[in-house]
């Protein structure tokens, strides 16, 4: 089981996984820098698609040779984004990375229904993955990126993506904890009771491949000595690899408050329910958090 992002270079790297990755208006130092060490780690070969000048000016900059990349000299973002997304839907491409354009434009051309990535009816969700210094194990989380107010079939979708990125991963039957604000069952709060649902569908066999147990609280989901203290019985609390939250706003906040307050955190993220994983990392994420989710990505596409 792969337990940090170390872990997961060094299993990519083992197997001798390569996977081609397109960047769309890929011109940014972070992306750039990003991909090249990447290709450095042996797990991708790279498409830049873009202003080949703007290219070159931030290798030049960075000290990173243009050779390491193939180019795609596009001049306008807008041109750039689409044919990125077209190469990737016309089978040039095993991930797909958004660079410096806007998330509105990058989910634009996802959605384009010609050469976009998203099957017919087909749901578009993001996952997250989160390495703690204060947790024993990698943490999967969704959806804190596009699914403002997940219905319910939604929310199985959703566990589906969880579980099939943290299987990917290297988890024979992940645990999944369906996040609410008690672990009680509470009819006067939706969530608690969708929890349970979804939680008896995994016992069920009806989401298979994982444990589930729902309503957890936050708190017994992730730790053993709140477990202990309210002598909850559950397969999941304590031990959870994979958090659904109930909506975008719970999920976001537990993700950016990793973010800004806990010191050591890892982070990586994708857009699923497409054809390829597509990276979605943040114009002002760091490079750091950009590898990690090509990372992810490339681990997902095998």
């Amino acid at each position: 089981m792969i337990t940090s992002f170390q872990d997961l270079f060094a299993t990519l790297k083992a197997k001798g996984i390569r996977k081609r990755m397109v960047a769309a208006w890929g011109v940014d130092s972070h992306t750039i820098e990003a991909a090249s060490r990447a290709i450095d780690l042996g797990f991708v070969d790279v498409t830049l698609v873009g202003d080949a000048s703007l290219v070159e000016k931030v290798c030049s900059e960075c000290g990173i040779p243009v050779s390491k990349f193939t180019l795609v000299d596009i001049k306008k973002e807008l041109d750039a984004v689409a044919h990125a997304v077209k190469m990737v839907h016309d089978g040039e491409g095993d991930v797909l990375m958004k660079g410096l354009c806007s998330t509105d434009k990058f989910l634009r051309a996802i959605l384009n229904k010609e050469t976009g990535l998203l099957p017919p009816k087909g749901l578009l969700s993001h996952v997250g993955v989160l390495e703690s210094p204060h947790y024993h194990k990698l943490m999967f989380i969704g959806d804190m990126a596009v699914i403002p107010q997940p219905d319910f079939r939604q929310k199985v979708k959703i566990t589906g993506y969880i579980n099939s990125v943290a299987r990917a991963f290297g988890i024979d039957k992940p645990k999944v904890a369906f996040i609410a604000a008690s672990e009680q069952m509470l009819d006067s709060m939706p969530a608690c009771m969708e929890a349970a649902m979804l939680s008896k569908m995994c016992d069920r066999g009806q989401i298979p491949g994982c444990i589930g147990d729902g309503p957890l609280a936050l708190d017994v989901a992730i730790d053993r000595e709140s477990v202990e203290i309210k002598k909850l019985l559950s397969p999941v609390a304590g031990d959870a690899d994979c958090l659904v939250f109930p909506n975008i706003e719970s999920a976001n906040v537990f993700w950016k408050t990793n973010t800004k307050l806990v010191t050591g955190v890892r982070q990586a993220g994708m857009l699923v329910g497409t054809k390829v994983p597509c990276v979605l990392a943040s114009r002002a994420d760091s490079v750091d958090v950009k590898l990690n989710s090509i990372a992810e990505a490339v681990a997902f596409v095998i």
